[in-house]
């Protein structure tokens, strides 16, 4: 059975995080991320979870992309993690808040030199007038750069999804799921249990 802690859900997040690293075969942190367009319309993407504190949940994207446009506009998100091999999944819904500039420089430098030049290379969610636009800009860029330091791309950072609510849910035998849920309100989580 599910327990909770009355007062914050991170720890039963880390608790679950800790398990689908040791259970999930590839990219335990893969999450969907949904926003909203201009137009009401919902649109859904997987990225991969960079930072998880108390302060929120941290991915990085190219800031000229889909996400990065919706978000601008709209700031409320959803991130869901399903873990197959646990049977478990976790719903969070909040409002992003950009990472700072020396966080997203910090994880810029962390990443592998190929990421690195992809990032300049592709504009993100923009229309390629040929199947080999991509691999050109990726000579193109790999050639400006050399063998010098790459600086992170002015339209490439990160989001912190600042969470208000979290749902924990958890198969159950004859469909009899588990469902959790951390409403915050004002500095307080306070939880309920829903019906599967």
């Amino acid at each position: 059975m599910l327990t909770e802690d009355t007062k914050t859900p991170f720890n039963l997040f880390n608790e679950w995080f800790e398990d689908a690293n040791k259970s999930e075969t590839l990219l335990p942190e893969a999450m969907s991320v949904a926003t909203v367009g201009s137009n009401g319309r919902p649109s859904s993407r997987m990225v991969l979870l960079k930072q998880a504190h108390e302060d929120g949940f941290v991915f990085y994207t190219n800031l000229q992309s889909r996400k990065g446009d919706e978000i601008s506009a709209n700031a409320s998100v959803a991130l869901l993690f399903h873990w197959k091999s646990l049977k478990r999944q976790i719903r969070i819904e909040g409002l992003t808040e950009p990472v700072t500039d020396v966080e997203a420089d910090a994880y810029f430098a962390s990443r592998d030199r190929g990421a690195q030049i992809g990032a300049w290379a592709s504009d993100q969610s923009q229309v390629m007038a040929g199947g080999f636009d991509l691999e050109k800009r990726v000579a193109q860029f790999t050639a400006k750069f050399g063998v010098s330091k790459i600086e992170r791309p002015p339209f490439w950072s990160g989001f912190r999804v600042v969470p208000d609510r979290l749902e924990f849910w958890s198969d159950g035998h004859f469909r009899l799921h588990e469902r959790l849920i951390y409403i915050k309100n004002d500095a307080d989580w306070h939880t309920e249990r829903l019906f599967p």
